[in-house]
């Protein structure tokens, strides 16, 4: 059964490129390109004469409201929309804080255009896409989890191992465990965090501050 395209929204102050990139997504049978903003503010404003879309393809630097803001804002007004940052900045601050803000993912400006469908397929498929570039900006120290979250030290100490490049047996070597207790330390983590994939606990990792610089 084929599916709907998906309904993506782009955001940038760079007419030029924007249409540039509505262009080109327009030209895959998997996307319908529902409208373009400058910034922010103009987001808000389009998203009341248009329908919900699915993906919004965010830049940071813009006027009136950045990125950072406008992810935020969605966010807390409209969870269901998926924020993908594409930006040509990729310092640790500028990737992270995107994130924290809200964002699903990370595309550089640079990427094709076939990186740029597939990372929003995977955001609307699996409502995150973690490439080569977020994983290199994760954090490098682990910090004390919030009560709130409810996670142990040893689930603290796995969680910051799923933000490397180890596989699931030698996170279990790095921890001194049996493989079988690092599945248990990933399914309550999935079962508390109510996440079904790694790539998930990366995100919460970052979203929620476990982790810093």
């Amino acid at each position: 059964m084929q599916r709907d395209p998906i309904k993506v929204a782009i955001v940038d102050d760079h007419t030029l490129f924007r249409n540039g990139v509505a262009g080109l997504m327009n030209e895959f049978p998997e996307i319908d390109v529902l409208f373009e903003g400058a910034n922010g503010q103009q987001l808000q404003m389009l998203l009341q004469k248009h329908p919900l879309p699915d993906v919004i393809l965010m830049d940071i630097n813009m006027p009136v409201i950045d990125g950072y803001t406008a992810t935020a804002w969605l966010k807390a007004n409209h969870p269901t929309v998926k924020v993908l940052a594409l930006s040509m900045f990729e310092d640790d601050k500028a990737v992270l804080k995107m994130i924290r803000s809200g964002a699903c993912g990370y595309v550089l400006k640079e990427a094709s255009p076939l990186e740029l469908l597939e990372a929003i397929k995977t955001v609307d498929l699996k409502g995150v896409y973690i490439n080569e570039l977020v994983t290199g900006k994760l954090m490098r120290s682990v910090r004390n989890p919030s009560e709130d979250a409810g996670l142990t030290a040893k689930e603290t100490e796995f969680l910051k191992l799923c933000c490397s490049e180890l596989t699931y047996k030698e996170m279990a070597d790095q921890l001194f465990v049996s493989p079988r207790t690092v599945d248990n330390y990933r399914e309550s983590l999935f079962l508390k965090l109510r996440l079904k994939s790694r790539s998930g606990l990366i995100l919460f990792a970052i979203q929620n501050e476990i982790f810093k610089f």
